[in-house]
């Protein structure tokens, strides 16, 4: 148990001075989709956003992706993250150089963090899987054309130290391996990945950050620093 309930509900009376309704659900069942499906329940508005509790928003974002949505048609939305380093962790900064490059940040609405979908979006599948990378299949029920970005950002802090890197990047390609065998369909709405400029250029432009890249990628094909728990994280 924590205090996250008693956190959320201290800013009802904030909430209620604005005019907007506060309701915290406390459950009696742990776990991420428990939480999800009843939460979709209680919620009343058209439009759904979900947060990663370390991710700070900016003041426009919410506003910005509650416009964006407000079509009858389903459509997905998300910000611009901001991925936040710590100055201490020299690898982990070069890691996140070289990852921003890569056709999942260059491309598309990437929607870690922080994502949110209309109901008409909402309504194309059922109680949510138990699955590893939920907002990979989020993002993936939904076309390229249907996946908005807004111009307002959010800090998303980048998971930090060799070993947690690892492991956490470990887990969310199998999230993405466990979707192409149980959703295949779904790979279809990928963002194209064609445009990207080329790694070697890359690497010859930041070859730093691409030795702690690679070097990561590389130790999550071997059989060490692994982890037997299935939602390992890295904060």
């Amino acid at each position: 148990t924590d205090t996250t309930v008693e956190i959320a509900d201290g800013y009802r009376p904030h909430a209620l001075s604005k005019g907007w309704g506060w309701t915290v659900l406390d459950l009696a069942e742990g776990g991420k989709l428990n939480a999800w499906n009843a939460g979709e329940m209680a919620a009343k508005g058209q439009v759904l956003i979900y947060l990663d509790a370390d991710v700070l928003v900016s003041p426009p974002l919410v506003a910005q992706i509650a416009s964006a949505l407000s079509v009858d048609a389903p459509r997905y939305a998300s910000g611009r993250p901001n991925v936040t380093v710590s100055d201490d962790d020299a690898l982990t900064r070069h890691y996140t150089r070289f990852w921003l490059t890569t056709p999942f940040m260059v491309h598309g609405v990437p929607g870690f963090g922080v994502f949110a979908m209309n109901r008409a979006g909402r309504a194309r599948w059922g109680n949510w899987p138990d699955i590893i990378s939920d907002d990979t299949f989020a993002r993936l029920n939904f076309s390229p054309e249907e996946r908005l970005s807004v111009p307002a950002t959010y800090d998303w802090p980048m998971i930090e130290g060799f070993r947690r890197l690892v492991q956490v990047r470990r887990r969310q390609d199998i999230g993405v391996a466990e979707i192409e065998t149980r959703y295949p369909a779904l790979m279809a709405n990928d963002d194209d990945h064609d445009r990207t400029e080329p790694v070697l250029r890359r690497a010859l432009r930041d070859p730093v950050a691409f030795v702690a890249f690679a070097l990561v990628r590389l130790t999550i094909r071997l059989p060490v620093l692994r982890s037997d728990n299935r939602w390992v994280r890295g904060r």
